[in-house]
């Protein structure tokens, strides 16, 4: 087992603590935070050990999991790196690109491993789909969430439409051409609302919309590509494939056909993917437990993280 330190025990940091100490490919050894008094609260309701400092907490340990703040996660990556510590750390990868490429230059150098939690890319319904996704032309997202304080400290883009943005670089394979973008800050000092435009140089178009002052939750994307239209409800957890063949000469009663305008007939039909449920924090934080144990490639890698924030920072740039 390998054994697993955490870096900040804020909302997301104690479901890390919980899951890793749940986990048969971990040993939770314990965890800092940069509030004691918040340390000590967690150590009374859960009874981890507090250690209060990083240095020795990364000392103690394999893997050291960064669920801190944006700002400070170069810092801690770098110390864990230097350590010769795998790390996991939470996306946004660091706060600016330059700082990412640093990190991915310094696993190179000291030979451990790092992941970036884009859990969205181990959700369900994602995983469900994800193999048909194939030559997509349009893409659309919304991503709407209802406010929250925590997370307001970065624009929309790095707290919510970012995981978006993973999602279209990891089945999109091609590179960006142009980014359009607005971005609207309503209660906090950064963008509360976003939406941006990023085109393919093969062609493809993603439309992304971000919002965290919402009456409501949505996290929905839809890929259109030929021949087939694909949903995800990251949310839900559900999935949609609709798909179009060409028409049998002699259809059934019950079959949905299509005629353009040119007299060409299609057939529409459903596929029902199968979901098979998950914990996808859990999944991210084992995957890389396999990653470093079989010494292969993280299925999020650094350089996912980085160029997820290289795009996300081209948006930020337009506001």
């Amino acid at each position: 087992m390998l054994k697993a330190g955490v870096l900040g025990a804020g909302h997301l940091g104690k479901i890390h603590l919980r899951l890793l100490n749940q986990s048969k490919k971990y040993e939770l050894v314990g965890f800092y935070d940069a509030d004691p008094e918040n340390a000590k609260l967690v150590v009374a309701e859960f009874g981890y050990t507090y250690f209060d400092t990083i240095d020795a907490l990364i000392e103690a340990v394999d893997v050291v999991d960064i669920v801190t703040p944006t700002l400070s996660h170069y810092d801690c990556a770098k110390k864990a790196i230097k350590k010769g510590k795998h790390i996991f750390i939470e996306k946004p990868i660091t706060n600016t690109v330059e700082e990412a490429e640093t990190i991915r230059t310094l696993v190179a150098e000291y030979g451990v491993k790092g992941q970036v939690g884009h859990v969205e890319r181990f959700n369900p319904a994602f995983n469900g789909v994800k193999d048909q996704i194939k030559n997509t032309m349009f893409i659309e997202c919304h991503r709407l969430a209802e406010f929250n304080p925590r997370g307001t400290d970065v624009p929309v883009v790095l707290d919510l439409m970012i995981h978006d943005i993973d999602i279209i670089l990891s089945v999109v394979q091609s590179p960006v051409k142009h980014v359009s973008a607005s971005g609207v800050s309503v209660v906090s000092d950064t963008p509360d609302i976003a939406n941006a435009r990023i085109e393919f140089k093969n062609g493809c178009v993603a439309n992304l919309t971000a919002s965290r002052i919402s009456l409501k939750n949505m996290r929905k994307t839809r890929f259109f590509q030929k021949d087939a239209y694909i949903s995800v409800d990251f949310l839900e957890k559900k999935c949609e494939v609709v798909k179009m063949k060409d028409a049998p000469e002699n259809p059934g009663d019950f079959d949905m056909i299509l005629q353009n305008a040119e007299g060409i007939k299609k057939q529409i039909y459903f596929d029902n993917p199968v979901i098979e449920n998950n914990n996808a924090i859990l999944d991210e934080l084992e995957t890389f437990a396999d990653a470093i144990n079989n010494n292969t490639k993280p299925i999020v890698t650094l350089h996912d993280g980085t160029e997820a924030l290289r795009v996300a920072t081209m948006i930020i740039n337009q506001f």
